[in-house]
């Protein structure tokens, strides 16, 4: 057995956790699929023998997808955010998430599948909207406001003015 994590993030899914894991796993780097446990006995959204839990990690992240059915929903409360370097990493992520059956949003956030929500958020935009010129900060923040996937360029233009 290896050694449980003393914090995991535990993500709910109506029946999919695996194929939700192997998508991350497939997407992200530093990311894998360990271990599937199957359920000992039935229980409210399935059957005995069914895929109950996944271990995986994104990016890093050690996480356990729980198939527990239609009760709950994934909501923006919780996301993911994924720290891009440039446009290229932005779009693959981004058109990676929203072409597997996903959705847009704003401001740099898009949702999975399965309803897990992602920010991919360009360290170009981070740096912009923390700025200490204040002026420079608001014109990044307000460009992005208007953005469903983060344009670099128009950020870094928004800044300059």
């Amino acid at each position: 057995m290896t050694k449980i994590a003393k914090n995991t993030v535990c993500l709910w899914y109506e029946r999919d956790a695996e194929a939700a894991a192997q998508f991350y796993a497939r997407t992200f780097p530093d990311s894998s699929v360990g271990a599937i446990h199957r359920a000992p006995g039935d229980f409210p959204s399935g059957k005995q023998g069914d895929v109950l839990t996944v271990e995986f990690t994104v990016m890093g992240i050690p996480c356990l997808g729980l198939n527990g059915g239609a009760a709950f929903k994934q909501t923006e409360a919780f996301s993911f955010q994924v720290a891009t370097e440039d446009q290229a990493e932005t779009d693959r992520y981004w058109n990676a998430i929203v072409g597997n059956g996903g959705e847009e949003s704003e401001c740099g956030w898009c949702k999975d599948k399965w309803g897990v929500s992602w920010q991919i958020t360009p360290i170009a935009l981070t740096k912009a909207y923390t700025s200490p010129d204040r002026s420079a900060a608001k014109r990044a923040f307000d460009a992005m406001m208007t953005m469903k996937k983060i344009d670099i360029a128009a950020i870094k233009a928004a800044v300059r003015g």
